[in-house]
């Protein structure tokens, strides 16, 4: 295997070994196995098997009960007998971090087993050692000697089990040889690998969580090629993005990670990381999976036909490396492109008639009475229009893109700018001077490999911006082979993704977004996006009842077009592409979780959510504590009941606090480290 999956251009999924967890059949081209953790405390039975149930009755087909020390472990035995009494008959994994002891007993009861290679047998205190290469062998003889038992009683025992990479809990001893790099958490997930492997035990499947989507997809697609180039075969990959947070954030920052692997066909198995009850993950697992199902939506009548046309596959050379981020060179063309951040462009030209009012909905607030514009952080760039020039004079920052004929006749032509289909550009005589919109559907029109001689004269023209779009089933593999192309051929100008989603409810909309956008731009493609929907989704999602509490929410409060702006801006700051915001690295309740994660993600969000570009980590006890904040500016964490620790980095600065100060104290420590300014 020259990259990590089967085909960059075509949807087609990898195969990997069989994994029999419990009768469940993971990985080997079945289907994506949907799961979720319990957030209860694992000693109150009861507790746990209700909310197990609530989880399989939404369509968990495994779930997730932490085991942190040997009597939760012993207790598991209870937790399934009740639910096995109940009638419910799916298969349980145990989650371990510290403890082996606790693994040992849970392999003999539960149908799976997660271990993380970062905490299992080596410890982790943030310290930088130098290894000989005599002292690292020795410290894998070691790891060896204490796993080993393990691995020798699922296999007696028939027991599965999960190696769980955490990016943010990486040990000493690989960060000290390897960095805090995706290449770090495969080296450490392969170490057990080898071992439970030189045992003969293979019913093993894989993870490489991270907080950030980039590090995330990077390491799976490493992981891949790695287990390929040592063994000729892959095991199964249960995908996720750790601590995503909750409510659109972390859906979308889930969609982004996990959606770009599914893109390319890898995945066995999912689970969204979400800081909400668990049974609210599974349907955010459903909306990313269906995608891939036979029978999605179309996009168009044409689209089934347009969808068997071949656009050519792996054989090109790739000028790009999809394991190390590197954003695509492009010339500037006004603020696209260049060094500027990606650009939003807000389509609201399905509004009948535009007022000041409309602009509110993307990030524009117009004061009657001082005459003036508010402008957020999270304002589009540009509006589409699609219509005449408006009636009011706009923000001045705002410039809006309309057909030529409209842009041409406007009395303010700075402001107006044209977008052009590419052979009206090619012919037409009356360009704007300095930024030209040029519209490109990639491999869904009459366009082929050998016909792109209007790719040239377009790249002759210095002031022209493509958009770039397809019809096609597999929409972003479409627009990832012209984006090749582009590089190729040397042509440098800036490109705006532009995605329409043809879904009906809120949640569809969300998943469809930042899986098509977040895949490329992960990949450092795009200097802008431009969402949409198909005039049939519009009407659909204004009045669609078929949602979430998230998505309900968004439907009673905000418009369509203010759903996809926040959206937009909600995933450029999943990708890292653009910052406009704070951003919460919270880790879902579990049954080790030290206070009420949910109330109190949501009073440090009310306090904090102003402060753009900061980064606070909020877990809930030492296991997803200083590992798993990794990419954290600052950390709220839990350290025993009603104590808080606060962190700085990974430094511990404040120890023990009553959790009843410590949201204060958190501001305090933000203060302290001028991250601090008054909310407006």
């Amino acid at each position: 295997m020259e990259l990590y999956c089967n085909s960059l251009t075509q949807y087609n999924r990898l195969q990997t070994k069989e994994v029999n967890v419990g009768g469940l059949l993971i990985g080997n081209l079945n289907p994506i196995r949907l799961q979720t953790m319990t957030t209860t405390d694992t000693m109150n039975t009861l507790a746990t098997v209700e909310q197990s149930i609530r989880c399989i009755e939404a369509g968990a087909e495994l779930v997730r009960i932490t085991a942190p020390s040997k009597k939760e472990a012993d207790n598991l035995l209870n937790i399934k007998n009740e639910l096995r009494k109940r009638g419910y008959t799916t298969p349980l994994v145990a989650d371990i971090h510290f403890t082996p002891n606790a693994a040992e007993i849970a392999a003999r009861i539960v149908e799976k087993v997660r271990v993380n290679p970062g905490n299992y047998v080596d410890k982790k205190k943030f310290e930088q050692i130098e290894y000989t290469d005599a002292e690292y062998a020795e410290e894998i003889e070691r790891i060896q000697e204490r796993f080993t038992p393990l691995v020798k009683i699922c296999k007696e025992y028939g027991t599965a089990m999960r190696i769980g990479t955490n990016h943010g809990s990486l040990s000493d001893r690989i960060m000290s040889r390897y960095g805090d790099t995706p290449n770090g958490m495969v080296e450490s997930a392969m170490e057990f690998l080898r071992i439970a492997r030189s045992e003969s035990y293979h019913n093993i499947i894989l993870s490489m969580k991270a907080s950030n989507p980039q590090v995330m997809v990077q390491a799976y697609r490493l992981l891949i090629q790695q287990m390929d180039a040592e063994f000729g075969e892959i095991y199964p990959l249960h995908l996720g993005v750790t601590e995503a947070g909750d409510g659109e954030d972390g859906r979308v920052k889930s969609a982004a990670g996990i959606g770009t692997l599914l893109e390319d066909g890898i995945g066995d198995t999912i689970r969204v990381s979400l800081t909400e009850d668990p049974e609210f993950e599974i349907p955010v697992c459903k909306d990313l999976v269906k995608r891939y199902e036979e029978g999605k939506p179309k996009i168009e009548n044409q689209k089934s036909k347009i969808a068997e046309l071949a656009i050519p596959n792996s054989q090109f050379p790739i000028p790009f490396s999809p394991f190390n981020y590197k954003r695509r060179k492009t010339f500037a063309v006004d603020n696209i492109g260049g060094n500027h951040v990606p650009v939003v462009i807000a389509d609201i030209s399905k509004v009948e008639n535009i007022t000041p009012q409309t602009l509110q909905s993307v990030g524009y607030t117009y004061d009657e009475a001082s005459d003036k514009w508010n402008i957020s952080d999270t304002a589009a760039d540009y509006i589409f229009t699609g219509k005449a020039e408006l009636n009011f004079a706009l923000p001045g920052t705002l410039k809006v893109i309309t057909w030529p004929d409209y842009a041409i006749t406007a009395s303010d032509t700075d402001k107006y700018l044209p977008i052009y289909n590419t052979k009206d550009f090619i012919e037409s005589n009356n360009h704007h001077a300095s930024l030209n919109f040029v519209m490109l559907d990639a491999f869904s029109d009459d366009t082929t490999i050998n016909d792109f001689t209007y790719l040239d004269e377009l790249a002759n023209n210095k002031s022209v911006v493509l958009c770039l779009s397809s019809k096609r089933k597999n929409a972003m593999q479409a627009i990832r082979r012209m984006f090749v192309e582009l590089m190729n051929r040397k042509i440098e100008n800036p490109v705006v993704i532009v995605v329409d989603s043809y879904w009906q409810t809120t949640d569809e909309h969300l998943i469809h977004y930042a899986t098509e956008a977040g895949a490329l731009l992960l990949d450092g493609f795009g200097d802008g996006v431009c969402f949409g929907m198909t005039s049939e989704s519009y009407s659909q999602s204004t009045v669609n009842s078929q949602q979430s509490t998230v998505g309900r929410n968004y439907l009673q409060n905000n418009s369509v077009e203010q759903f996809i702006n926040n959206t937009a801006f909600s995933i450029l700051q999943a990708t890292r592409t653009r910052i406009s915001k704070t951003e919460y690295i919270s880790c879902p309740s579990c049954g080790r979780t030290l206070f009420d994660l949910q109330e109190t993600t949501a009073k440090i969000r009310n306090r904090t959510n102003h402060l753009k570009g900061v980064k606070i980590a909020i877990m809930g006890c030492i296991v997803n504590g200083p590992g798993e904040m990794a990419d954290a500016d600052f950390g709220y964490v839990g350290s025993g009941v009603g104590k808080i620790t606060l962190y700085k980095g990974k430094e511990i600065v404040k120890k023990n606090i009553d959790s009843e100060i410590a949201v204060d104290e958190l501001i305090n420590l933000l203060k302290e480290n001028e991250a601090w300014i008054e909310p407006a």
